[in-house]
C-alpha cells in the first residue's frame, strides 16, 4: 500500500467523510447491516424466563405480560419499510403494542408545547427518541426571517449542514442562494427549513418511521412561522408537505395545498427540484427556473394591493 503525505491523507479522510463516512472500521471486514438487525432481532427476543420469575416483565427493555412480540399490521395499510441497517424506534416505558404511536405522541406532545421557534428548537434538541438524533453532530433547525412570509423547506441536512447547524449550506447552499435572488428573494426575506432536522448516515433517504417521528416537529415549525407560500425542495419535501406518493419530476411546477396537519394546512406549497439534484443533472436546471418563475408570480400576486 502506498504511503501517503499527510496532505494526501487529509484530502483522503475530508472525501470518506463527505461520502458519509464517519466510524472507523477493523480491519476484517464487518456487515454492519447484518450485525444491526441480530442486534435488533437480540433485543425483540423474548427473555427465557417466564413472566412470573422476571422481575422485570411489563418494563421497558422486558416482554409484557399478554402483549404482541411485534406490531399488528393496520387492516387495509401496508407496514412502512425501514431502510436496511437503520435503527428501530425505541420503545418507551410503559409502552404498549405499539411502540412507535407511544413516541409519536410524545413528539406531538413536547412539539405543541413550544410556544416560539426557540423553544421549539429546544424541544427538538431534547428528543433523544428519534434514532437520527443520536447519531447527528447537530440539530439542523432553520434560518432566515420567519416573519417574510416565504418558507423554503427541504429534505434534510448533508455533511456539511449537520457541521455547522445551518440548512443549506456548501455548494447546495450557494445554488440555493443563486436560484432565491433570481426571483428576488435571500436568507433575509424568506425563512429555509428541513423535513427532518438530523442528518441521516451517510445520507441516506430517512425510513418512514423517522419521518413519522420528526413530523410533529415541521407541523409546530409550520404554525410558528404561519407561512404564506411554501417552496418544497425535493420528492421528500413534496411528499411529506403534500402527502403526496409521486416522485417530484411529477410534482414538481404543481401547486397544492399543504396536508400536514395544524394551524397552516392548507397553505400554497409549490415543489420544485432539490439543489444538490441540480448539481447532478443541470440538464434540469431550466425546469427549475420555470418552476420559480411560477412562485414569484405568485409571490407578486400575494403583495398586490387589493382594490
Amino acid at each position: 500500500m502506498p504511503v501517503l503525505s499527510p496532505a494526501d491523507a487529509v484530502a483522503l479522510l475530508h472525501w470518506y467523510r463527505e461520502a458519509g463516512v464517519d466510524v472507523l472500521v477493523e480491519d476484517t471486514p464487518q456487515d454492519s447491516f447484518l450485525l444491526s438487525e441480530r442486534h435488533a432481532a437480540e433485543r425483540a427476543a423474548p427473555s427465557r424466563s417466564s413472566p412470573a420469575s422476571s422481575p422485570v416483565s411489563g418494563l421497558a427493555g422486558g416482554p409484557r405480560a399478554g402483549a404482541p412480540s411485534r406490531r399488528e399490521p393496520v387492516p387495509g395499510r401496508s407496514a412502512p419499510a425501514r431502510a436496511a441497517g437503520a435503527p428501530a424506534v425505541p420503545p418507551l416505558p410503559g409502552s404498549g403494542a405499539d411502540p412507535l404511536a407511544d413516541v409519536c405522541r410524545s413528539a406531538r406532545e413536547l412539539a405543541g408545547a413550544a410556544r416560539t421557534l426557540p423553544d421549539l428548537q429546544a424541544a427538538l434538541d431534547s428528543f433523544s427518541a428519534c434514532p437520527l438524533r443520536r447519531t447527528a453532530t447537530n440539530t439542523v433547525f432553520g434560518v432566515g426571517n420567519p416573519q417574510s412570509g416565504i418558507m423554503i423547506v427541504g429534505e434534510a441536512p448533508g455533511a456539511d449542514e449537520d457541521r455547522q447547524g445551518i440548512p443549506f449550506v456548501g455548494v447546495s447552499g450557494k445554488l440555493l442562494d443563486a436560484m432565491l435572488a433570481s426571483i428576488g428573494l435571500d436568507r433575509s426575506s424568506a425563512y429555509i427549513s428541513n423535513v427532518i432536522p438530523w442528518r441521516p448516515p451517510g445520507n441516506r433517504r430517512p425510513t418512514a418511521d423517522e419521518i413519522a417521528l420528526c413530523l410533529p416537529f415541521l407541523s409546530r415549525h409550520l404554525d410558528l412561522v404561519r407561512p404564506r407560500l411554501v417552496l418544497a425542495l425535493g420528492g421528500l419535501a413534496a411528499q411529506t408537505l403534500l402527502s403526496r406518493t409521486e416522485g417530484i419530476t411529477r410534482l414538481r411546477g404543481r401547486w397544492g395545498d399543504l396536508a400536514v396537519q395544524g394551524e397552516s394546512a392548507g397553505t400554497p406549497v409549490l415543489a420544485t427540484f432539490h439543489p444538490a439534484y441540480l448539481l447532478r443533472t443541470p440538464e434540469h436546471k431550466r425546469l427549475a427556473w420555470r418552476d420559480l418563475l411560477e412562485f414569484r408570480a405568485r409571490m407578486r400576486h400575494l403583495e398586490a394591493p387589493g382594490p
